[in-house]
């Protein structure tokens, strides 16, 4: 019952905010913006919230959400400002959304206050106030992972989205046993609660990830990492071909939860991570980050009415030498969407490059910016690529303020105006340990890239570098990044 009201609750949002667009609602409004391109117009950011880990380091030290001062006019700036550790060890601070945001934009009741933080293998679910002190959050709220298993079977949470109804909805990989089996969408009311489940008994997906929902299509599409009992171990790729990881996009009936359509990526889509829709309400296409298979795929809504796909972007693998394999990935982890739907970027964690594509026509992708700031096959590094002539050859990563760069590529932000990419380094720690185990001894960093947004093109910023390796409790792993207003990967609009 109480997802059938939260599904009205929705639907009524949405029709508020079309009447507002159509003159016939009042003039004051709810959180973000109205349209994607008037968050383009946004202030600039001057704040950035990044979690922090020690998880999995062998640290018995908290995670913590950490406060970076991004402004170049602060005496601060490209330092860490403030740092939240949570109460509890072991929790592997993840993915991050917030309360409220431009699908509530119709809502002048609604508020931006609160950073929703899941932990991804402790199941426990953090609420961070940032609205008291934006420089200085402070612990609202924990859910305990007891109430959500008790009440859902629910366990491992990642994705957080805020629906236009007050609810917010987080995606959960697995049952408290690591099974995939158990996986689905979790429903926490205004007030953090535990509502329920968001799907309808008996549409769970076959693996969890990531999630986009689309509401003038009245869709929903998910992804599928892999089931909790192999992933947090690190990758084996045996566990691939055992079918422990997936490869599947689960298409859902939003905001009524039923599962409607899977489509089967096939080896081209091997494990399928972030999801986004263009970012424009009315457009019925978006792309998925197949990671494995290192392609960015595009789907889209057929004549039919249906759901397809097609792959829109492949990265080759590498043959190398002195690695694990005689191919190497780009492994695509993260990528993004400008607010004006004209550039996609995405990161090659392995292969260590960030690339810019204009997808002005989805169809066509074309490259536009690339910049390498890490990964294996640094200059110097013991592991070589090889080309179709037979010679070797490894990039130039730069140093920045004397630093050299660790890791590879992982996550990524982009300001509204989509003039500066921010970057951290560190994927999940048991994977940080097997791919780039310097990570762990040396901590993370963030880097600022900036961005060509007439001609395309990419560079690092030589003025910007935060070192997670020098925090006062030791070394720590950055993940994700947050703008206390939102940003193109936590709003939707509706």
């Amino acid at each position: 019952m109480a997802t059938d009201v939260a599904v009205l609750k929705h639907g009524e949002v949405a029709e508020k905010v079309m009447n507002q667009r159509n003159g016939l609602g009042c003039c004051k409004s709810g959180p973000g913006y109205a349209t994607p391109l008037d968050a383009m117009s946004g202030p600039k950011e001057t704040l950035l919230y990044v979690t922090a880990l020690y998880s999995g380091t062998g640290k018995e030290k908290p995670d913590y959400l950490a406060t970076v001062d991004v402004d170049p006019n602060s005496p601060t700036y490209s330092e860490v400002i403030h740092r939240l550790p949570v109460p509890y060890l072991g929790d592997e601070l993840h993915h991050s959304g917030w309360n409220s945001c431009s699908s509530c934009h119709g809502d002048p009741s609604a508020d931006r206050r609160y950073l929703i933080l899941p932990s991804l293998v402790s199941g426990r679910i953090y609420v961070f106030d940032t609205k008291t002190n934006p420089r200085s959050p402070s612990l609202h709220k924990v859910v305990e992972p007891e109430d959500i298993i008790s009440k859902t079977g629910l366990a491992y949470p990642h994705t957080t989205h805020c629906l236009a109804s007050g609810d917010i909805m987080i995606s959960c990989l697995g049952d408290k046993d690591g099974n995939a089996s158990g996986n689905g969408f979790l429903l926490l009311d205004s007030e953090f609660n535990v509502k329920g489940r968001w799907e309808k008994p008996g549409h769970s997906p076959l693996f969890g990830y990531d999630y986009w929902y689309q509401p003038r299509h009245k869709t929903m599409i998910s992804t599928s990492w892999g089931a909790p009992a192999a992933f947090t171990k690190g990758f084996n790729l045996q566990d691939v071909s055992d079918g422990f990881y997936g490869r599947h996009l689960h298409v859902y009936s939003w905001p009524e939860g039923e599962l409607r359509q899977t489509l089967d990526l096939g080896q081209s889509g091997l494990i399928p991570l972030e999801i986004r829709f263009l970012h424009d309400p009315s457009k019925d296409t978006g792309f998925v980050g197949c990671a494995l298979s290192s392609n960015m795929v595009r789907f889209f809504k057929a004549d039919d009415g249906s759901w397809s796909r097609e792959v829109a972007i492949s990265v080759e693998p590498l043959k190398v030498q002195n690695w694990i394999l005689p191919e190497m990935p780009g492994l695509i982890t993260d990528f993004l969407i400008s607010l004006d739907d004209r550039f996609l970027y995405f990161v090659n964690w392995l292969h260590g490059d960030i690339r810019q594509y204009n997808i002005e026509d989805p169809k066509n992708p074309v490259l536009k910016g690339q910049v390498w700031v890490g990964g294996l096959l640094w200059k110097g590094s013991s592991i070589v690529a090889i080309a179709e002539d037979g010679n070797t050859w490894q990039s130039e990563v730069p140093e920045v303020q004397g630093n050299k760069l660790r890791g590879g590529p992982q996550m990524i932000q982009l300001s509204l105006d989509g003039k500066r990419l921010y970057v951290t380094n560190s994927l999940f720690s048991a994977w940080d340990k097997q791919f780039y185990p310097e990570l762990l001894q040396k901590g993370s960093h963030m880097l600022q890239i900036d961005v060509d947004t007439e001609h395309g093109g990419l560079k690092i910023n030589p003025n910007f570098f935060v070192d997670f390796g020098a925090e006062p409790d030791g070394p720590s792993l950055a993940h994700e990044m947050r703008y206390p207003g939102g940003d193109c990967t936590s709003d939707i609009w509706i």
